[in-house]
């Protein structure tokens, strides 16, 4: 594909800047461990996704008490109690995802070129914990905290594209989850899903503009590699 009308990027953060996935299965593994409980990776993260996503839904909660109402989804779904001390085993976790190995140089290629903005399913104090390592400067960041709605309500882009004051066809929304493709098409946004497990390709409805496995295919897809 040819880019030369792009001039602003917004990226969603966790999935496809950040690995949250393995930072997730080493927080739950070890709670399920102590119950007896063995599951495979892709099994954590399956109902991970299934009890977050019910609890990001209205009314509108913390990510901070989503991520607690997780662990006690864990309990609930296989039978154990779950004490004060585990409660905050994932909003403790967050410090400890990591970016991606690609992440940090290509957002600082791709910084030399485009405007960048985030667009996450957070809340401000967890997402600057993660800005740190990620390096780079990024001229918006709409964390849902700020709007009161997650991903993939359409308000939280509208004001992510409202702050950016660009017109939508220069806009590319990256993200590895798919279900971030339509209300971003929607508002007139080019769409790049980047593939980096496939495990969100269970709920494609929409077929992106352009599908990379990762950053540094991005980069080249966007001529930025040079």
């Amino acid at each position: 594909m040819s880019f030369p009308h792009l001039t602003a990027l917004t990226f969603d953060c966790y999935g496809t800047l950040i690995d949250w996935e393995t930072g997730v299965i080493a927080a739950i593994r070890p709670l399920l461990l102590r119950q007896g409980i063995t599951l495979p990776d892709d099994e954590i993260i399956t109902v991970f996704q299934d009890i977050d996503g019910a609890l990001c839904e209205s009314p509108y909660k913390s990510y901070r008490d989503v991520l607690t109402g997780v662990v006690e989804g864990f309990g609930r779904r296989f039978g154990f109690h779950v004490g004060a001390a585990d409660r905050e085993v994932l909003v403790s976790s967050v410090a400890s995802w990591r970016p991606f190995p690609d992440t940090v140089a290509a957002l600082q290629v791709l910084g030399s070129r485009y405007r960048l903005a985030i667009i996450s399913n957070i809340d401000d104090d967890l997402f600057a914990i993660t800005a740190k390592q990620l390096r780079v400067k990024f001229d918006v960041v709409v964390a849902a905290e700020q709007v009161r709605c997650y991903k993939p309500h359409p308000v939280i882009f509208e004001e992510a594209l409202r702050r950016l004051a660009v017109e939508p066809r220069c806009i590319a929304h990256i993200a590895e989850d798919v279900t971030e493709i339509p209300p971003a098409r929607r508002l007139g946004c080019t769409t790049i899903w980047v593939r980096r497990h496939g495990r969100s390709a269970r709920l494609l409805t929409e077929a992106p503009d352009l599908e990379v496995p990762d950053l540094n295919s991005l980069l080249f897809a966007m001529g930025a590699n040079g």
